[in-house]
């Protein structure tokens, strides 16, 4: 997410920075006495803006890039790669109900805390088999001058003092202990579907607030704030301050995108698939 916010911002610096015209029409009208050198000088420190955006924007991506690269393995990803992904706003829509059922089913936690459950029932059974005494049955047979002999002998131990106790009750201990386990962990995957749930919707929440009017309206209040500043109808510090604006509305909109679709990325998680309902 680090990389494609990057990637993101460093398109938003370049569109800034390839329609930033106002430095030639400014100059055309400095050298024409239309304007003083001062506000002159002061678009031109805009412009210095924008290409430091530029620069950091791409120092950001070869840093995010590097992280990744290291995270992944370096042997298993070459020097020169780039992420393929969209950032832009996709809406989740989902039940908290069924997002929490469907983690029951899948988590991998959960899921070996159940099977904890079922391989420390085994050891009890066979601890307390192992305290049954076997009977051991033998027989013989013999004829000796004309006369046949059959015998039969059965033993059976007399566990008087070691009935396999202390191993019955190391393995019942541990079959509370494993289903304790799997209560716990139960009670976990419910709570983690229902933070990373809500986390979701607040980002999406506040990512609809911009969707809603924020975007649209920096855009065109820069864009009137342009058109009146070239025709003289605006000063150069309401169209400054109209294109900090924009670029400060852009620059929070992406920071929020990504917290959304980060949070969507932990829902996932907490779900234990990529495929939600």
């Amino acid at each position: 997410m680090t990389v494609e916010l990057a990637e993101s911002t460093l398109d938003l610096a370049q569109q800034n920075l390839k329609g930033y015209q106002t430095v030639d029409l400014s100059e055309i009208r400095y050298r024409s006495g239309a304007i003083s050198q001062d506000e002159y000088l002061k678009i031109k420190i805009q412009l210095l803006q924008f290409q430091n955006d530029v620069a950091q924007a791409q120092l950001y991506k070869v840093q995010g890039l590097a992280d990744l690269r290291q995270m992944l393995g370096p042997e298993s990803v070459p020097v020169n790669y780039d992420v393929a992904g969209q950032f832009e706003y996709q809406a989740v829509k989902v039940n908290l109900e069924d997002l929490q059922m469907q983690a029951l089913q899948m988590r991998p936690d959960l899921r070996e805390a159940q099977q904890g459950i079922t391989a420390a029932n085994s050891r009890y059974f066979l601890a307390k088999a192992d305290a049954t005494q076997d009977l051991t049955v033998s027989a013989n047979y013999s004829h000796v001058n004309g006369i046949n002999a059959a015998t039969f002998y059965m033993s059976i131990p007399l566990a008087i003092f070691n009935r396999n106790q202390g191993e019955i009750a190391r393995t019942r201990f541990a079959m509370t202990q494993a289903q304790e386990s799997a209560k716990q962990s139960n009670n976990q995957v419910v709570t983690d579907v229902h933070d990373a749930y809500y986390n979701v919707q607040t980002n999406d929440q506040i990512v609809q607030l911009y969707l809603g009017g924020y975007l649209a309206g920096a855009q065109a209040d820069r864009d009137i704030a342009e058109y009146s500043y070239q025709r003289g109808a605006a000063s150069l510090l309401d169209f400054l301050d109209a294109e900090r604006n924009y670029r400060a509305t852009q620059l929070a909109y992406r920071q929020v995108l990504a917290s959304y679709l980060t949070a969507v990325e932990q829902l996932r998680e907490a779900v234990g698939t990529r495929a939600l309902p």
